[in-house]
């Protein structure tokens, strides 16, 4: 225990210490409310968060005619919307976006790309640098009402206002037609969330088709219309409405598709349509189309044409995927007593990581997600492997990772799929229903979205590898340079460091809230809460500040102010301990106790050399000099002491008595919050015996100093050690300091020998080791 004595104090009952510090200014506490960052509430939105008594939303319907010419990579399309005014207002324009217009060469996204040039560049880069420009602009042949006039139209870069030719009044409705065709996007070479892939191998194409029709804009009671221009970052506002597609493709492509297929028996074998029944009612994944079947479409090529007919209900976007190099396989999935079609199409090169693992993993996200949100309301969800890393849209997503042409695959590649899947389904949730605005706030589809990807992947596998959601994962991104961060609530557009900022911080914040300040019960209540209420509707951050907070019960205003309006970090040290004990003035013990202190005084330097260099003291060599002090014996007890120490007893009632001979110990714990994000206390005490305690100390211990504190901890047991946040609760970004007495936290330098590229993975290794100890046996 002298390790940790910086103070030892004997004190009467009558003077304990109770620590107050002074009260912060209130203007720059981080206690202080958000009511002027929020929006005020009112009749579309309530202070509690959920939708006002009077909350409205726009809808779209459209009758859509597409076909895919994989000749020369393009598409032809033609669309009926009908565009309903649910809104107070009287509209006299119409917003669309043409998000596909960020492929045209003179792009606002292509003039604004900044870059730097060093001394040595990649003859990659220069290529992409100095490539023939590609135009993937949309092409807008026409734009009628639903008599065919045409009406007046004017393209700002990715967004088109169409002027109406009569006021469109609340509660009306406005038929138009658009047709269009833009060039389809090499995704290897350009990027982009959507495009093709060529296989040279076999000389056939994969498309997936996203942003690829003229979409309507959202109009709301927030921003009026979102017209904020696409740049290539903030992702989608769109109403919802239902949907009919009819997609014309050769007559060999398997389609995948955003809502129901409609034409079975006209675009499916008969056998496909059999396995494809029988597929609704596994708990298993069954072949739709086989491999066999899809690579001898590959070779044959067939001539001529199909149109596949899909139907959506109350969706907000429509996406499609087409080639005949697809793989099909389907399961049933039980959500809440209603059966889901969970699929995934993929090309052979997929196999066999993506038969084993993609369609489980629809699965498993739906049956997740919905326990924690809300029950899946969509009849499918699809998983569908092609170019893309990874896109979302309505009951279908893109997602990247194969396996190595041999077939064998890293641990890597496969968590990596069942992640970027896990994902890309989740996104179904966040925003295809819980219908936030992308434009606007990447953080309220994505850092929700991450967050649950989190908890759906914990429980796939005990110990999965999980990138984003540990508070111990953002501590990097958090201590980095402060000109390097924007806060979370950035426009999308805008943020630094995107995955960190609006994937990474996000889920891990919600990880904190849920772990560490609300604990789970309340957390999972609000969040399911916050999910119910803004189902197919438009919610803004507000509404998810206030419902977190409206149905938990917990004043949240501290967590949201520092984790998303701020970047300040988590740093706090423990700067000191004094420790207490109660002086009982039992005159006896106050003597033992001293005197065992002055017995375990260590000798000076300059005492341990005076017993060898000098032989006698004078004292020593003249005993006549001693006197009444050299034998007087100031811890000796008398009757007098005795007699005080029970005047004192006497004046105490029995409950004073038995505290006074408890043995409590008294520690005053320093605190200091250097990285500017208050959070709450969790205190390690470890004690001689060798046992521990974890003491959880609420953030709002803060909140009469918002930099420095002391706080008093009374144990029975005597303490060897504090230690802050052991469980890494809060993504502390300096645990040094985070000790008392000190410990040094470990770092490692890594010897290493230049790695050669393109190494065996795992399994490649186990696969020639095996060869070789075949061909050893065979000699």
């Amino acid at each position: 225990m002298k390790n940790l004595l910086t103070g030892l104090v004997f004190f009467g009952l009558a003077t304990v210490p109770f620590v107050t510090m002074a009260q912060s200014n209130t203007d720059q506490s981080k206690f202080k409310q958000l009511q002027q960052e929020l929006p005020t509430p009112n009749t579309y939105r309530s202070a509690s968060g959920a939708p006002g008594h009077q909350y409205w939303q726009q809808r779209a319907d459209y009758n859509i005619k597409v076909e895919l010419n994989d000749e020369n990579q393009s598409i032809n399309g033609s669309e009926t919307i009908t565009y309903t005014n649910n809104s107070p207002d009287v509209l006299t324009y119409l917003w669309l976006q043409l998000d596909q217009n960020i492929f045209e060469p003179n792009s606002m996204a292509n003039a604004t790309r900044t870059g730097n040039l060093n001394d040595r560049v990649p003859i990659q880069a220069v290529e992409y640098m100095t490539r023939e420009k590609f135009d993937g602009g949309f092409k807008i042949r026409t734009v009628k009402d639903r008599n065919g006039k045409a009406l007046k139209y004017t393209i700002n870069n990715t967004m088109m206002r169409i002027d109406l030719p009569s006021d469109l009044k609340p509660k009306q409705s406005f038929t138009f037609s658009i047709d269009w065709n833009h060039n389809i996007n090499d995704q290897i070479a350009l990027g982009g969330r959507s495009g093709y892939e060529f296989f040279p191998e076999d000389g056939n194409y994969l498309y997936e088709m996203a942003q690829w029709f003229p979409r309507m804009a959202v109009y709301d009671d927030v921003n009026g219309w979102q017209h904020k221009q696409f740049l290539g970052s903030g992702e989608f506002a769109l109403p919802f409405g239902d949907y009919k597609v009819s997609i014309t493709v050769p007559a060999d492509h398997i389609v995948a598709s955003t809502g129901e297929l409609q034409n079975a028996n006209q675009v499916l074998t008969s056998t496909q349509q059999k396995r494809w029944a029988q597929a609704a009612k596994a708990d298993k994944p069954v072949l739709v189309v086989t491999q066999e079947e899809a690579t001898q479409a590959e070779k044959s090529k067939a001539k001529g044409k199909k149109t596949w007919v899909y139907s959506a209900k109350n969706v907000r976007d429509f996406a499609w995927a087409s080639s005949r190099k697809f793989i099909w396989d389907a399961m049933n999935v039980n959500v809440a007593g209603k059966n889901v079609l969970a699929m995934s199409y993929y090309p052979k090169e997929g196999n066999p990581l993506w038969g084993r693992y993609s369609t489980e993993s629809v699965a498993h996200t739906l049956e997740v997600y919905s326990k924690h949100t809300i029950d899946y309301p969509y009849p499918v969800a699809i998983s569908v492997h092609g170019p893309v890393g990874g896109m979302e849209y309505p009951m279908l997503s893109f997602n990247g990772y194969r396996p190595e042409p041999d077939g064998t695959y890293s641990d890597r590649t496969k968590y990596g799929l069942i992640t970027v899947i896990i994902h890309e389904v989740g996104h179904n949730f966040f925003p295809m229903i819980i219908n936030s605005d992308e434009r606007q706030w990447t953080w309220m589809d994505e850092g929700l979205n991450t967050f649950m990807q989190y908890l759906a992947e914990q429980e796939w596998e005990r110990n999965y590898p999980s990138r984003r959601g540990e508070p111990a994962d953002i501590v990097e991104y958090m201590k980095s340079a402060k000109n390097t961060q924007v806060p979370i609530m950035t426009n999308s557009e805008s943020v630094l460091q995107f995955g960190n900022n609006a994937y990474g911080k996000p889920a891990t914040a919600l990880n904190i809230l849920r772990e560490t300040v609300m604990g789970r019960e309340l957390f999972d209540y609000a969040f399911k809460e916050y999910s119910k209420r803004w189902a197919f509707k438009h919610p803004m951050p507000a509404d998810f500040f206030r419902t977190m907070e409206d149905a938990s019960g917990v004043d949240l205003d501290w967590f949201w102010r520092g984790w998303f309006y701020t970047t300040d970090h988590t740093d706090i040290s423990i700067e000191g301990v004094k420790w207490y004990t109660i002086d009982s003035q039992n005159p006896e013990f106050v003597s033992a106790q001293k005197r065992a202190e002055q017995n375990k005084a260590p000798q000076t330097l300059s005492q341990q050399r005076n017993l060898q260099d000098i032989k006698k003291t004078r004292v020593e060599l003249r005993p006549e000099l001693n006197d009444f002090y050299n034998s007087y014996d100031e811890l000796a007890v008398t009757a007098a002491d005795k007699q005080r120490h029970q005047s004192f007893l006497s004046g105490l009632t029995p409950k004073q008595k038995e505290m006074l001979d408890s043995g409590l110990n008294f520690y005053e714990v320093g605190f200091k919050n250097l990285g500017g994000l208050v959070m709450p206390l969790i205190v390690k005490m470890t004690y001689e015996d060798g046992t521990d305690e974890i003491v959880n100390v609420p953030a709002e211990v803060w909140r009469y100093n918002n930099e420095e504190i002391t706080k008093v901890f009374v144990t029975e047991k005597p303490v060897a050690k504090f230690e802050l946040d052991p469980l890494l609760q809060t993504a502390d970004t300096d645990l040094s300091n985070n000790y008392f007495p000190r410990k040094l936290a470990p770092s490692r330098f890594e010897i290493f020998q230049q790695q050669q590229r393109n190494q065996p993975n795992p399994m490649q290794r186990q696969n020639a080791t095996q060869n070789n100890n075949s061909n050893n046996s065979g000699r």
